[in-house]
């Protein structure tokens, strides 16, 4: 304890408090104390003051209400759920009831007096803070009560009441249970803070680490307009960005990934007249159509709440989880409340269990992943707590939103479904912490689970989670993170899925060595480049098409190149500083005719496998304003954003005269070889980029050997005929393409310029990865299922 109070001190003010007083006032309002007066002056925290648990024991020993609530829990079963909430509620009643002793009610008022200034009018913030929440490995998340807009004495004392009888709450005496803690063993502090009006504003959630995959060179951060409570009990689906910290730290453009909420309420205060009729305190309402289209928070704001992120998670030296609120009065930030990430922090350096779907099914909702794994079960819709008791053991529990006070029906569940909620509401720390895969924000899925209905729930396939129809078959490895023998050729890997990447990232590697910008284009923006370009002349249903995905952004185009800007950047700030080689889109005209207007667009062709696509594409007048804009996000992220180890290659490129036209096209567009060590890869996939390997070799920086087009271009195989009759002949291993692979190899070698692989063939057959290791190849990229085992086969040798 700190020397600033006596430990029979009864309220103490924040600024008072140090991280040494958890035990006198809870993790949460020691927090407060310790920011208030330890970080530096940039980080605004709202002061206030804090009840002790000296304060609090004194309460109970009145009257012997102590004795009185620990005989009524003796005998409780809390597996009981209607047992569990008939002793919960008859202990706050009796509680409620109980005055406050005459000396703890003086402090109160005094402290109150000194705090509000005089101001009859100001709004406060009465919050729990149990001496046992927020010790870093356990999360005691929204369990106890929190009260907002409370004003004047008398409503605080009242409120504080509530908040020590919350500490017998149905969840929170079934958490104490269910983790081992006495319930004698754990105290509450009451703190009183002034108000952030956030209800003019917004508010979110921030974490110091991805709470999916634990990547930890990323801030995580959940906003949406009005007070913070509705991000954090789920009950709206909020915007989220992602900010890289060490493009942060250098001053660069850091947010590297948004993701537009619906934002459908929003929780404001309740007038003095709403108050007097209902009793309640604040309110929900509609936002505006125009309100949700756009953005709660400007980048500036994203940015300057990760620094105080990291500023945060400096001083505690932990991975944090962090509350803030925006001011719609003066327009400032700040934080309302600081405590350790629970669940991916604690989990770090140990062996990882992946799961992988075996098969797909029906998709019947989705929504936002909660944690990687896959459950299965029968659905179980639940559409109030009071029907929490008909949730079996393996049922998947399905409802409108989820919040603590479920805590004790969630372990049963195999997994969760929600329609609403974000990645950091209180349902999602707790099913993280339980170790059960949630999907939550789907929106529909009351109305599109029935009840009974065997499904899978997947959380294995990034940040979108999937309900499957029937039960799917599921692959569970279990990989160990470490260190790898050492080997003379680079492992790298292939990525598509931007979403994937930070958890792709802590396998080992050296890199990317493909990153396809097709899944970016086919997954985040679904409509033809050239749709978006002629937006203004478009109609009817494409143009309602066009309109929607770009929601929130400045107009389409810049839709299109901020959506290709950030895919790329995630995976680039995944890897970072490692290199990753980007590979422009190769999409065939029959690829392009299934996004949102492509039939409009393309050409049907016989054979598009050999058609329009990539180096003609590029360079001819058909597809130059669509090609600009790919080369615009590529640039942006590169110099903008400061993610330099980004590299750019350029498939299929037939003859010299295209690829002596594609590098000038590039340069024209800011992406010059040479210019901020800016390396353009030239993927060598058609027969003639190796048999005239010295001559291509003079416009590029070295070449990626994409062996599935070579192979079939070498062999005179159409991969995509589907003819089994020709299958057993697709071979990378055949003589006549290792010539050409061959040849390729030396020519890089011969001047000293990179040359690796990316094709699907290394994967496949470990034999095939050896023998391109004993003929020089610098690296191999593997998909990142096949990483480790291809590194240890290679290592053998």
């Amino acid at each position: 304890m700190s020397a600033l109070f006596s430990p029979t001190a009864l309220v103490v003010p924040f600024e008072n408090l140090r991280m040494t007083d958890v035990e006198a006032v809870g993790g949460k309002n020691a927090s407060l104390g310790e920011m208030i007066s330890q970080l530096p002056q940039g980080v605004r925290v709202p002061t206030g003051f804090a009840s002790t648990a000296h304060a609090f024991r004194q309460f109970l020993a009145h009257d012997g209400l102590a004795d009185r609530i620990q005989k009524r829990l003796s005998t409780l079963d809390t597996e009981d759920v209607r047992a569990l909430a008939a002793a919960g509620a008859e202990i706050r009643r009796w509680m409620e009831a109980q005055p406050f002793p005459a000396d703890l009610e003086r402090e109160i008022r005094t402290a109150f007096e000194k705090l509000s200034a005089g101001n009859n009018q100001a709004s406060f913030a009465v919050r729990s803070s149990a001496t046992a929440e927020d010790l870093p490995d356990a999360s005691f998340a929204g369990q106890q009560e929190t009260f907002l807009n409370v004003v004047g004495i008398d409503d605080v004392l009242h409120k504080m009441k509530e908040v020590f009888a919350s500490l017998y709450n149905d969840r929170a005496i079934s958490y104490r249970v269910h983790k081992g803690f006495a319930h004698s063993d754990v105290a509450l502090s009451a703190g009183v803070q002034r108000m952030v009006r956030s209800d003019l504003g917004a508010a979110g959630v921030m974490f110091t680490i991805d709470t999916e995959s634990g990547f930890s060179d990323v801030v995580f951060i959940t906003s949406s307009y009005g007070l913070g409570e509705t991000v954090v009990q789920g009950a709206v689906n909020p915007d989220e960005f992602y900010v890289h910290k060490p493009m942060l730290k250098a001053g660069k453009r850091a947010v590297i990934r948004r993701n537009l909420g619906s934002k459908l309420i929003q929780m404001v205060f309740s007038s003095a007249q709403e108050k007097a009729a209902s009793g309640k305190l604040v309110k929900t309402t509609e936002v505006p159509l125009e309100q949700r289209n756009r953005y709660s928070l400007t980048d500036a704001d994203v940015e300057l709440l990760a620094k105080y992120a990291l500023v945060i998670e400096d001083h505690y030296g932990r991975p944090m989880d962090i509350e803030w609120g925006k001011d719609g009065v003066d327009g400032q930030l700040y934080i309302l409340q600081a405590r350790p990430e629970t669940v991916k922090s604690q989990q770090q350096g140990k062996a990882e269990t992946r799961y992988k779907l075996k098969g797909k099914g029906n998709v019947l909702a989705e929504g936002r992943a909660i944690g990687q794994k896959i459950g299965t079960g029968p659905v179980r819709l639940v559409h109030s707590i009071s029907e929490m008791d008909k949730v079996q053991a393996g049922d998947v529990l399905v409802t409108d939103m989820t919040d603590p006070n479920w805590e004790p029906v969630m372990k049963r569940a195999s997994a969760i479904v929600t329609n609403r909620g974000g990645r950091t509401c209180h349902a999602a720390i707790i099913a993280r912490e339980l170790g059960i895969p949630a999907v939550v924000g789907c929106g529909d899925a009351t109305s599109q689970l029935k009840d009974g209905t065997l499904v899978t729930v997947s959380c294995a396939e990034g940040d979108t989670g999937f309900i499957y129809d029937g039960l799917l078959e599921t692959e569970v490895t279990e990989v160990q993170r470490g260190e790898m023998p050492p080997i003379r050729t680079k492992i790298m890997m292939n990525v598509g899925n931007p979403q994937l990447a930070f958890d792709f990232a802590q396998l080992p590697n050296d890199g990317v060595g493909l990153a396809r910008l097709e899944f970016i284009i086919n997954n985040n923006i679904g409509v033809h480049p050239k749709a978006i370009l002629d937006y203004p002349n478009v109609d009817g249903d494409l143009k309602k098409a066009v309109e929607s995905v770009a929601r929130g952004h400045a107009s389409p185009r810049a839709f299109y190149v901020d959506k290709v800007a950030e895919g790329v950047a995630t995976i680039a700030a995944a890897f970072w500083p490692k290199p990753v080689i980007v590979r422009l889109s190769d999409f065939k005209s029959n690829e392009y005719r299934k996004l949102i207007g492509g039939s409009r667009y393309e050409p049907e062709e016989e054979n598009p496998m050999l058609g329009f696509r990539g180096a003609a594409r590029y360079v001819s007048g058909e597809f130059s304003e669509a090609f600009a804009m790919e080369c615009e996000a590529l640039r942006r992220v590169r110099s903008e954003m400061g993610l330099t180890n980004v590299q750019v290659m350029v498939p299929f490129v037939r003859t010299l005269g295209q690829a002596d036209r594609v590098t000038q096209l590039l340069a024209q567009h800011g992406l010059k070889r040479g210019q901020d060590e800016l390396k353009v890869i030239m993927m060598c996939e058609v027969p003639s980029n190796a048999i005239l390997a010295d001559e291509f070799l003079k416009f590029f920086d070295g070449f990626s050997i994409g062996s599935n087009d070579l192979t079939q271009l070498t062999l005179g195989l159409d991969r995509d005929s589907g003819l089994e009759l020709l299958a057993a002949d697709f071979d990378e291993r055949d003589p006549a393409v290792k010539a050409l692979l061959s040849r390729a190899i030396a020519a890089c070698r011969a001047q000293n310029k990179y040359v690796g692989i990316c094709g699907q063939g290394p994967s496949d057959h470990p034999d095939f990865a050896q023998w391109l290791a004993d003929e020089g190849i610098a690296s191999i990229s593997l998909n990142p299922d096949s990483v480790i085992s291809t590194w240890q086969q290679l290592a053998q040798r």
